[in-house]
């Protein structure tokens, strides 16, 4: 049976969250510089936007650049930073096609000034998109997110605008910038590396974790449905016993 047609569509995550891992080891087994699987890797990030889309997913989380991959030589910093826009430019017909809104997290007002035009240009475009959204992950770090918030938690406190005894961990959710997102149901890593590399970790608290050895740049429609299907195999219980549920 085709991989899709296994999919039960009324147990579908909500949310599926993805770092895509693998960009410079597909490079450097072909012989090739590691920005050959960056511009190989925006396949896969069409095929897994198709995929969610086609099976129900409502959002995507794509972790695209981390606070920390600002450590890397700054020529492919650069190569990535115009690879953003280049694709931005080639794909936001296929989001509109298919109905796709874009939104990023992260802090987007410290990449270039010609990346914060292109990304504010498709998310306007986008805005109507109903069927998925994808969002994507810049410049971020769940780290730096968490003390933000804790930051204007404490800010709104000595202004008497939040009372401690009234701080719980849905009113704390609703200070990071996924607010108003449901949290991912599902995490999904490639290239075989297990952890999260500060990515989402509060919102992970109760993902299931799948990691395949695919490489980014060859993770296919069909390696997104496989995590579905491992995913639907699973019991989440969050907390309770078999019986309970």
């Amino acid at each position: 049976m085709d991989i899709k047609n296994q999919i039960d569509k009324n147990n579908v995550p909500q949310h599926v969250a993805i770092i895509m891992d693998g960009n410079g080891r597909w490079a450097e087994k072909r012989g090739l510089p590691r920005i050959f699987g960056h511009k190989n890797g925006v396949g896969a990030v069409r095929a897994a936007t198709e995929a969610a889309g086609e099976i129900g997913v409502k959002f995507l989380t794509l972790y695209a650049f981390s606070t920390e991959n600002w450590k890397r030589p700054k020529i492919e910093i650069d190569t990535l930073m115009n690879l953003l826009i280049e694709t931005i430019d080639n794909e936001i017909g296929n989001l509109n096609k298919n109905d796709v809104r874009l939104i990023t997290i992260g802090n987007t007002s410290a990449l270039p000034k010609n990346v914060q035009t292109k990304l504010k240009y498709a998310i306007d475009k986008t805005s109507q998109g109903k069927t998925l959204t994808t969002i994507l992950a810049l410049n971020y770090g769940a780290r730096a997110e968490i003390t933000e918030a804790t930051r204007k938690i404490l800010t709104e406190y000595r202004n008497g605008k939040l009372d401690e005894m009234s701080l719980s961990p849905e009113v704390f959710g609703g200070y990071l910038q996924t607010a108003g997102i449901p949290d991912p149901e599902l995490l999904i890593r490639t290239s075989g590396e297990i952890r999260l590399s500060n990515f989402l970790l509060w919102q992970l608290a109760y993902a299931e974790l799948y990691f395949t050895p695919v490489l980014w740049p060859d993770f296919s429609k069909d390696d997104f449905f496989n995590a579905i299907v491992e995913y639907q195999h699973r019991e989440r219980r969050f907390g309770m016993t078999s019986e309970q549920l």
